[in-house]
């Protein structure tokens, strides 16, 4: 008959496991599977960077969350400068490479002052590719035309949002107000923030309806002054709204205001 094979290093490990079952053994913690992310992790992370800020007196603050001063700037002064110098040159080329180098000053000017360049990079590679396309087809008008396809892919995102009852707005600013996302308990507070998203669906949908009328006619001028004027002030309008049509009720007397 006969007999199993021995492990001769058997009693060594079981003397050093004192014994213990296996599953009682203590593991490496670096073997261990990690978990990935939650839902929760990834609406923080998300409201991290999103730039959105609560002032003091627990208002949106407006300003500070499209990138104070110079984050508007950055916004406006490129789409501006090609409108002016198209108008008033007509010449596709030179405007281009305004519009480009204005952008670049001012992801230069970050750089000098090590201030956080994400803004003003992305802002440099977005006029770019703005750029590219309208030297590309020769139309003036084309320089704004990747800006519709954004605005459009944003506006499908965030209804779809509403629809599988995560609502863009509630992931905003869910964080911000020390909700995480409990909110989603709640279906008052599932309805308030699905209104809010419907607000900044709805100024997103007013600038395509506004802006691609005057694409189509091949206006420039108009279409980069309402290009100005409906870009990011009039979204930090939105979002202002929607905090305040979002904002928790009152608690009943006796305890803390739950938001202003």
């Amino acid at each position: 008959m006969s007999h199993p094979i021995e492990d001769p290093d058997a009693h060594r490990r079981h003397a050093d496991d004192g014994g213990r079952p296996a599953e009682d053994r203590p593991t490496d913690p670096q073997a261990a599977p990690q978990a990935g992310p939650t839902a929760a992790d990834l609406a923080m992370q998300y409201a991290a960077k999103s730039g959105v800020k609560r002032s003091d007196s627990g208002q949106i603050d407006v300003l500070s969350s499209v990138g104070g001063v110079q984050g508007l700037a950055e916004s406006i002064a490129p789409g501006l400068v090609f409108t002016v110098l198209f108008t008033v040159t007509r010449d596709l080329t030179v405007s281009l490479v305004a519009a480009l180098a204005v952008s670049a000053v001012f992801t230069v000017l970050r750089l000098v002052s090590r201030t956080p360049v994400t803004q003003a990079l992305a802002g440099l590679v977005g006029v770019a590719f703005c750029a590219i396309v309208a030297q590309r087809t020769g139309n003036a008008e084309d320089f704004f035309l990747p800006g519709f396809f954004i605005n459009g892919g944003y506006i499908i995102a965030m209804a779809a949002s509403v629809v599988f009852r995560w609502p863009f707005a509630g992931l905003l600013f869910g964080f911000i107000r020390n909700e995480g996302i409990e909110w989603r308990k709640d279906p008052a507070r599932v309805r308030a923030y699905a209104t809010a998203t419907w607000i900044i669906v709805a100024v997103l949908a007013l600038r395509l309806a506004v802006q691609v009328p005057l694409y189509l006619a091949g206006n420039v001028a108009a279409l980069g002054s309402t290009r100005v004027a409906m870009g990011l002030p009039l979204y930090a309008l939105g979002v202002w709204l929607a905090w305040i049509v979002s904002r928790p009720r009152p608690v009943t007397a006796g305890g803390p205001p739950a938001d202003s």
